[in-house]
């Protein structure tokens, strides 16, 4: 039995991580990063790879070893009423409510906002490119073969000269960027923060399946060797991922040399773009991107509808479910950047802390025989975190003041980990003197 993918294999099965994991996201957090961190972005950029590169991997791991043929059925593992609940919140956020229409939105303000920035642009230019991702959501395989296999090599190769270019002519040194105020300390954990923003701790956990069964295809059984060699090509893809999060952190904070902080990283990029390519490099980058997220929002789409279909209705519902989707997505697209990332923060601060404890569960499941006791009790006193958080996120303060007191690290924003740990070791109390026992170990 075949127990290892050749090295062409690891890094056919790398590539296709990298594209999908590499969205709308990946391009403009890094790059405001970079301008927010000023000199302090080395640590800062730490922080955002455990959550932007390390995570999405450990999602994926996951979702080997714990043997599941997708979210739904891992996070079945806690309970069925709970799987439901968060593969539901969890594709909507990657999906129609925040991730797809952020596609739309980071293509526009990279593209025109020189030009055209207004609702009616916004509008028009987001009808167009939802038009193009129905389209080819209803038809998904000739697209994505196209633009996996082309487009992305190509718009890497011009990040990638941009980087360099940067690189060897400098706005400005690293060491006389001021960091804003918002960096000026807990550096560290606002860079871990800022990481959940790309959302790919939570793709990682909805696309993994799609990386498990592409190893199978390549003959690949053994349960053991699937979770070996998604890691092995979980590695070569966050090193990619974490040179080219690098070299946007070093260009965002080198361009405060001529630019002032930007609103957001979409502006940002299009100015770096612009300051070393000129018009007609800004245009062809901005092509790229439209492309490379014209790629995303098919892929999610298709993903979300192909799981709502088979979760809430009996026959092939796709169509209607993709046609749905698309239309939210149009709408909520048009309230603009800046208020998709700000609404998303709130969701985001609720769902990473229950995505990681997910995914160290299933990863550790060995050390407490997947007992079904310990996931529920760490999920239940990590909710609870979670929910603190939501309600910070909109600023409804009921709790705060009696958090910030008695919650060990509430006000840094992971709170959640004492909670969680508390939950585990509630957990193993109730597992060993064997109480409340429900269904049989995973």
């Amino acid at each position: 039995m075949k127990k290892a993918l050749t090295k062409k294999e690891i890094i056919m099965i790398s590539s296709m991580l990298f594209g999908m994991f590499f969205g709308a996201g990946n391009l403009i957090f890094p790059v405001h990063m970079g301008q927010l961190a000023g000199k302090n972005i080395f640590i800062a950029l730490i922080g955002f790879l455990i959550t932007g590169v390390g995570l999405p991997i450990l999602a994926v791991a996951a979702m080997g070893k714990s043997h599941s043929k997708g979210l739904h059925e891992m996070s079945c593992k806690v309970s069925k009423k709970y799987g439901m609940f968060f593969t539901c919140l969890l594709y909507l956020t990657i999906g129609p409510l925040f991730a797809i229409p952020r596609c739309a939105t980071t293509s526009f303000t990279v593209g025109f906002t020189s030009v055209a920035d207004n609702k009616l642009f916004l509008f028009i230019f987001s009808l167009i490119f939802f038009s193009v991702v129905l389209f080819f959501s209803l038809r998904p395989s000739k697209i994505m073969v196209w633009i996996g296999k082309y487009l992305n090599p190509i718009f890497l190769t011009l990040f990638t000269l941009l980087i360099v270019i940067a690189l060897v002519n400098p706005m400005t040194s690293l060491s006389q960027v001021a960091p804003d105020v918002s960096y000026s300390s807990n550096v560290l954990l606002k860079g871990f923060l800022e990481g959940y923003n790309t959302m790919d701790a939570l793709a990682g956990l909805a696309f993994g399946i799609i990386v498990v069964d592409s190893i199978r295809k390549l003959g690949i059984e053994d349960e053991e060797a699937i979770a070996v060699n998604t890691i092995k090509s979980g590695i070569l893809c966050a090193i990619l991922m974490s040179v080219i999060y690098l070299g946007a952190c070093i260009i965002g904070t080198q361009s405060r040399g001529v630019f002032e902080i930007s609103e957001n990283g979409g502006i940002a990029l299009s100015q770096i773009t612009t300051y070393y390519l000129g018009s007609a490099g800004q245009i062809f980058l901005a092509a790229l991107v439209i492309f490379a997220c014209v790629k995303t929002a098919i892929g999610l789409i298709t993903s979300i509808s192909e799981t709502f279909s088979n979760m809430f209705t009996k026959g092939n519902y796709y169509t209607y479910w993709a046609i749905g989707f698309v239309c939210v997505s149009f709408v909520l697209s048009n309230i603009g950047l800046n208020q998709i990332i700000q609404l998303s923060v709130p969701v985001l601060q609720f769902l990473y802390p229950l995505a990681i404890t997910l995914i160290l569960l299933n990863l550790l499941s060995t050390f407490f025989n997947g007992d079904s006791r310990v996931m529920i009790s760490v999920t239940a006193f990590t909710m609870i975190a979670s929910v603190l958080d939501l309600l910070k996120g909109l600023n409804i303060l009921v709790f705060d003041g009696i958090a910030s007191k008695y919650l060990p690290f509430y006000s840094l924003g992971i709170g959640w980990l004492t909670l969680s740990l508390i939950g585990l070791i509630v957990g193993l109390i109730i597992m060993k003197l064997d109480l409340f026992k429900t269904n049989k170990p995973i």
